[in-house]
């Protein structure tokens, strides 16, 4: 009788999850257009597909933090034509700009920094550099964000925040949301994602996990985990691959509108 109980369980839960992902990929195609990016519906990602350049694109995706409509305007105020210029330059012109936990010197650092990893290997080649071994994307970022600190060191709180660090524990890590986004602007290539890489396969991708995606996973039973960290991140993207093991990450766009929208 235990048993029977146990098999009629596990058949709810395949017809639920089958019953899931049929609406999550149908959010999937509605969402997969230009004009859920657009001045209607600012995004981070509409400045980035403007410049179609990876540098660009992570300043975006570092910068992806607060109001959506402020990002777009702090954005909007930089001349990323400085990411070609001398440390001086880069000082002089951002002297005024800044953005919430970032003052002035923090937004030259950022563009330092990247000035200097073009001038080293393109962002791509960093990536992968820490990819190659095992495919594990942590690695990857791990290895960039130490060479990123490595050729412009700067210790404020802000500039900390903006470009994180390696942690000692994955156990203790948070989410990486905004370079996770990254790699999924410049792996996955569709009417939103850039794709303008091609060494890293979007299956091995985590989710870029916020609080909206956060939520709705877990009224969605796609998240189990309470604590918005790491282990949650792998956790939901774990999931998604039995929706689609090549692809999991398709569904993040569609998660955060959902949210966003406060559809679910």
């Amino acid at each position: 009788m235990k048993r029977l109980k146990l098999l009629r369980k596990r058949k709810r839960a395949r017809i639920s999850l089958k019953n899931l992902k049929l609406r999550l990929d149908k959010e999937v195609n509605f969402r997969n257009n230009g004009l859920e990016i657009s001045s209607e519906k600012p995004d981070p990602l509409l400045i980035a597909k403007r410049h179609n350049d990876e540098s660009i694109a992570l300043i975006c995706a570092l910068f992806a933090y607060g109001n959506v409509k402020a990002i777009i305007k702090f954005l909007e105020s930089l001349d990323f034509s400085l990411l070609d210029a001398s440390d001086e330059l880069i000082q002089k012109e951002l002297s005024m700009h800044y953005y919430r936990f970032q003052n002035s010197q923090d937004v030259s650092a950022l563009f330092i920094a990247l000035k200097r990893l073009k001038e080293i290997d393109s962002i791509e080649n960093i990536f992968y550099e820490g990819y190659k071994k095992e495919q594990n994307i942590l690695d990857a970022l791990w290895h960039f964000i130490a060479t990123l600190k490595a050729v412009y060191p700067r210790e404020s709180r802000g500039y900390k925040f903006l470009v994180g660090s390696v942690p000692k524990k994955i156990n203790s890590a948070g989410t990486y949301k905004r370079y996770l986004m990254f790699l999924r602007w410049m792996v996955r290539s569709d009417e939103l994602d850039l794709g303008l890489w091609t060494k890293i396969d979007k299956k091995d991708l985590l989710m870029p996990l916020d609080t909206h995606t956060f939520k709705v996973s877990q009224k969605l039973g796609l998240l189990k985990r309470k604590s918005y960290d790491m282990k949650a991140v792998i956790e939901l993207t774990e999931t998604l691959k039995k929706f689609d093991r090549v692809d999991p990450i398709k569904y993040d766009f569609a998660l955060y509108r959902l949210g966003q929208e406060k559809i679910i």
